[in-house]
């Protein structure tokens, strides 16, 4: 059962089905007159209840793309069940009254599925029970574990993954236990080699297990430690968020110090626990959708810190909705705070960068477009986020075009698959070669960015 998959197959057509049946059977046979009342009113009322979902979707920024059609279906037929519960309440004989009433939760329970293969975030029955129970991961420990194995010279043949629990003294931001990713070459000494790191973030609701198990970092690490001699960057699976619900967008306001945690907590643990190389040219940040824009803008506003990111379906900067609606709810309603924040503007006043480099994923078919670091005297002019395309591929060609401008070598490389941590996980796996090699894992060869010239 916990393999059984909830994002495509038999299971999520069969739950779908059956809501059809129950739905059928509420309606069956009843009296023209009650068709005319009730069952329009019901359509009406759901049609309403689908309006409301996408303007609050939309107005709230909840999604970088387009819905999935059958999302509104369900949501419709969501509200059209609640209308016939009512209805059907003292006309209708138990029989029906009991479908009436079984039909709301299936048809929940068909949004909520519709949005997850959407998004591809709980793959599957296993993924969803152990999101339930808070179970650990495979050989998941805890620091303490780690200096033991150390003292023991166990050397694992596979990845290991330690819960942390980060001081929030710095920022002030409270957050959830954060996991850290340690390859097998970790451990061949006391103390550890120094190895590169890569901060990872999620979408923008989420927690920070989402990469290791949905976004396959864990296997796709392990993967690429077998070929290399049990060598790979330290990867470190970030809380951005607090809480599931909470969007940051990885800036601070309202909403909490989400940046302050990253550089002023994150940054400094992983570098004293785990003894990750300090320099910025062993710093990586890769992230998917609201996680990729964090990338973007962290590394942009830290590259004392950061050398290479991986932004996947990422925006032109932090969103949470229209211009002024994302000052006003991330900011507070400084303008000023959403300018310190925003890449447009970061760029502008850094001026060029130095060593820099750039891997800008976007889902969808296409051929990459690659852009050297050449800074140049008129670079790309800035855009009004209101204005541009939101499209991932317009997003990126942009922020690629700009980035080159002030001297960040960067590549535009289509991720051929849709907006899902599915497609996200494909895509770091492609990349994770190049992001290795270029800060600096041992016995790792750098690599070019997509398109680049040999």
């Amino acid at each position: 059962m916990n393999d059984l998959p909830l994002t495509h197959g038999w299971l999520p057509i069969v739950i779908q089905a059956v809501a059809v049946l129950v739905i059928v059977v509420v309606i069956w046979r009843t009296p023209s007159r009650f068709w005319l009342h009730w069952i329009l009113l019901g359509i009406t009322s759901g049609a309403a209840l689908a309006g409301v979902a996408y303007w609050f979707i939309h107005s709230q920024a909840l999604a970088d793309g387009p819905a999935v059609p059958a999302l509104w279906v369900w949501v419709a037929a969501t509200g059209l069940v609640v209308v016939l519960a009512i209805t059907n309440w003292r006309t209708t004989r138990w029989g029906r009254r009991s479908a009436a009433l079984a039909a709301i939760p299936l048809c929940a329970l068909c949004v909520a599925m519709t949005v997850n293969a959407w998004t591809g975030y709980l793959p599957t029955v296993g993924a969803v029970a152990d999101r339930v129970t808070g179970a650990h991961l495979p050989n998941e420990v805890d620091e303490a574990t780690v200096q033991d194995m150390l003292r023991r010279g166990e050397r694992p043949t596979a990845g290991t993954m330690v819960s942390v629990k980060i001081p929030d003294d710095a920022s002030g931001f409270r957050h959830r236990d954060e996991l850290v990713y340690l390859p097998p070459a970790w451990f061949a000494s006391n103390p550890p080699p120094a190895l590169p790191a890569i901060m990872m973030a999620g979408g923008e609701f989420g927690t920070p297990r989402d990469w290791p198990t949905t976004g396959e970092a864990r296997a796709t690490a392990d993967a690429f430690a077998d070929k290399h001699g049990g060598n790979a960057p330290i990867l470190v699976f970030v809380d951005t968020s607090g809480e599931f619900t909470n969007d940051t967008e990885c800036v601070n306001g309202p909403r909490g110090n989400a940046a302050d945690h990253l550089i002023k907590g994150v940054v400094p643990y992983v570098v004293a626990h785990f003894g990750a190389r300090p320099q910025a040219a062993h710093w990586g940040f890769a992230g998917w959708s609201a996680g990729g824009t964090c990338a973007l803008t962290t590394t942009l506003m830290h590259p004392d810190m950061f050398s290479t990111f991986l932004d996947i379906d990422g925006q032109l900067g932090p969103n949470a909705g229209s211009k002024t609606q994302t000052v006003a709810r991330l900011f507070g309603s400084d303008l000023d705070a959403y300018l310190a924040f925003d890449p447009q503007t970061v760029m502008a006043r850094h001026g060029p960068y130095d060593g820099v480099a750039a891997w800008f994923a976007v889902s969808g078919p296409g051929q990459p477009t690659y852009r050297p670091a050449a800074a140049t005297d008129t670079p790309t002019a800035p855009v009004d986020p209101d204005s541009l395309d939101t499209e991932h591929d317009a997003v990126a060609q942009h922020l690629c075009s700009m980035a080159g401008g002030y001297g960040i070598e960067c590549a535009v490389v289509p991720g051929n698959g849709g907006h899902s941590f599915t497609t996200a996980a494909r895509v770091f796996a492609d990349a994770l070669p190049w992001l290795a090699g270029r800060l600096g894992t041992p016995d790792v060869p750098a690599v070019a960015l997509p398109g680049a010239p040999r």
